[in-house]
């Protein structure tokens, strides 16, 4: 009765349809996603359980604006699950639409923390999860086999991976099997405690850690705030490069948005971004405890917009599949396969800001952004038709240029040499200039079962990695616990406890 009074007091307007899953029973539902008073929800009926509605984005501008860059990848060449039932029959199977952008490998479920909002340390679970160093290799030949996009970029996590003794050993497998890109997942308090470890780790290869960072006070961040300077003067010691990630809950740590970049910009010679994550509202909760904590991206981003007074606003940001016509250009230059970031539009977004002696500059303040993406797309079309020549590549370059405002750039960075370095030339090193005094500002919002929506599911490019050689989206992996990272690494550490037994 209170949601039909909603709908009637309130126009609404039907954006779409999809599929999602009851919070009760798991069985797959339709869902209708729809614009209410500026704001996107969700609503599903399961005939046994009623009507569920949740917010889904909490402004319906910046989910118009993701929308226009949706793009679908090609998946897998070599699935390693039939198509049963999405999600129920993750691997990926063949329908996948990403290939892995970002695998996940869990080194251990033990922790030295034990957050409220955290179900899957071994603590709580009753076992160890902890796969030896054999495994890992077979997970890691696993993840290099993957067509036509071999996986590049790997992620260390856990519960909290500083607890393996091994684990410089596992960064330099991976580094030696051909990862470009290696990071750490971390709260980073061993970190603080053990100078030689950060430095260890930096000089094995794993070159960003993602240190937990859930505020600026010890009220927020509760985790690891008092060891948080020691944690900068040894990444420092180390020329170790660090990630902040809050996990963002409203009416916990949502004032501290604009602080949290701040503190990141006064240390940006050790902190290379900030990725926000709201929180992915796990277990069985009501919706007035839902409405309590719920925060969605576009929320985190008009936050941002209010606290930096404007200096970072909404206009600034770009949903994750935007930066496909980059892949485009460079894989028509190249005639070779490129990864390409075609998560769904509503999973992510971001913008890199710039810090120019006491100002803040978003980079859209001085490149036209869809002027460019719409070049570059263009440009590689008009090349895969008539090749990639050193003349295609000075006009593309030239034809940049009407994009970019030099005169508005921060002092420092000297854009066009990046560009043509990178794109002539193909030392993507340059690239690394561009990080000069720039900060990554993302936001990821990982989904549970009261805003599931399967067709994210089927684009998701940040996998699980596990023993029995799948890769599962992350939200399968773990909002469906029971089907995938529980039921596998409970299997896992029983299997190793029978065989400890016997021997």
């Amino acid at each position: 009765m209170q949601l039909a009074a909603q709908r009637q007091a309130h126009a609404e307007r039907l954006i779409t349809a999809t599929a999602s899953l009851c919070p009760e029973c798991r069985k797959i539902v339709r869902a209708e996603i729809f614009e209410r008073d500026g704001k996107v929800y969700m609503r599903k009926r399961c005939g046994e359980h009623g009507e569920f509605e949740d917010l889904y984005w909490g402004d319906y501008w910046l989910y118009k604006k993701a929308r226009r860059f949706a793009h679908d990848g090609q998946g897998f060449a070599n699935p390693t699950t039939k198509l049963e039932s999405c999600p129920f029959s993750c691997g990926p199977c063949e329908a996948h639409l990403s290939h892995t952008a970002l695998a996940n490998l869990v080194v251990t479920n033990r922790c030295n923390l034990a957050c409220w909002y955290c179900f899957y340390y071994a603590e709580r679970a009753g076992y160890v999860y902890e796969p030896s160093l054999a495994d890992i290799e077979r997970m890691l030949r696993y993840l290099k086999a993957q067509k036509p996009v071999p996986c590049n970029a790997l992620q260390l996590t856990g519960g909290e991976p500083t607890l393996r003794e091994d684990l410089v050993e596992i960064i330099r497998l991976a580094k030696r099997l051909g990862f470009d890109h290696v990071q750490l997942n971390t709260n980073g308090i061993k970190l603080a405690r053990d100078a030689e470890l950060a430095r260890a780790i930096a000089r094995a290869g794993a070159g960003v850690v993602y240190l937990s960072f859930d505020g600026v006070t010890a009220e927020t961040n509760q985790k690891n705030h008092r060891y948080i300077p020691k944690i900068l003067e040894n990444a420092r010691r180390a020329d170790m490069r660090l990630v902040l990630v809050p996990t963002v809950i409203k009416n916990k740590n949502d004032h501290e948005l604009g602080d949290i970049v701040e503190f990141a910009l006064k240390n940006i010679d050790v902190v290379r971004g900030v990725n926000f994550q709201p929180v992915s509202l796990v277990g069985r909760m009501p919706r007035e405890e839902r409405e309590k904590h719920r925060i969605t991206i576009p929320d985190v981003i008009l936050a941002l917009e209010e606290q930096t007074a404007g200096a970072i606003a909404r206009e600034d940001f770009y949903p994750v599949p935007s930066v496909a016509a980059i892949s485009h250009i460079v894989e028509a230059l190249t005639g070779v396969k490129q990864y390409e970031l075609t998560t769904h539009f509503a999973c992510g977004m971001a913008t890199y800001v710039f810090k120019d002696g006491n100002k803040l500059v978003p980079i859209t303040r001085f490149i036209d952004i869809d002027g460019l993406l719409e070049y570059l797309n263009e440009s590689a079309e008009r090349i895969k038709e008539g090749g990639g020549g050193l003349v295609e590549r000075i006009k593309l370059l030239s034809g940049i240029r009407r994009f970019i405002d030099a005169a508005g750039a921060p002092e420092n960075l000297k854009i066009y040499p990046i560009l043509f370095a990178a794109l002539v030339r193909h030392d993507y090193r340059a690239l690394a200039k561009f990080h000069h005094n720039a900060l990554f500002i993302g936001l990821m919002h990982f989904m549970d079962l009261y805003n599931y929506d399967i067709a994210r599911v089927k684009r998701c490019a940040i996998h699980y990695v596990t023993p029995d050689l799948r890769a599962v989206p992350f939200c399968a992996f773990n909002v469906l616990p029971e089907y995938y990272r529980d039921a596998m690494q409970k299997e896992y550490a029983e299997k190793l406890a029978a065989e400890k037994s016997e021997g």
